[in-house]
């Protein structure tokens, strides 16, 4: 039993180097070839990252749902209501802004109803 405990840690404590040498030169090696293809032809990865943005800036997003839009403003309200209440030390021991924004969340949808 001690001999295999053994040579699994002489095991073990042989592949690590291996292992983080194979990380390292893979790292290396991409590297390298980024800067090879950079090279060889200056503009395409320049090309490649305008367009990426350009795609990027494109894309519209949609506009907020009016229930999402509610949601945003509650929570900005409660908010407001949490730091004012933490200032002045009306916040009750235990009470967390998650456990606050829950309260606060649902007792403003029911003046809202």
């Amino acid at each position: 039993m001690i001999r295999f405990v053994c040579s699994a840690l002489v095991a073990g404590a042989l592949l690590i180097p291996v292992a983080m040498s194979t990380h390292v030169s893979n790292q290396a090696l991409a590297q390298a070839t980024d800067q090879a293809a950079e090279k060889a032809e200056p503009g395409k990865a320049t090309k490649k990252k305008r367009a990426a943005k350009s795609k990027a800036a494109t894309t519209r997003k949609r506009e907020l749902t009016a229930g999402q839009k509610a949601a945003r403003e509650r929570q900005r309200q409660c908010g407001e209501e949490w730091r004012e209440a933490k200032q002045g030390g009306k916040v009750q021991k235990g009470m967390t802004w998650p456990k606050y924004w829950s309260a606060c969340n649902t007792r403003l949808k029911g003046k809202a109803t």
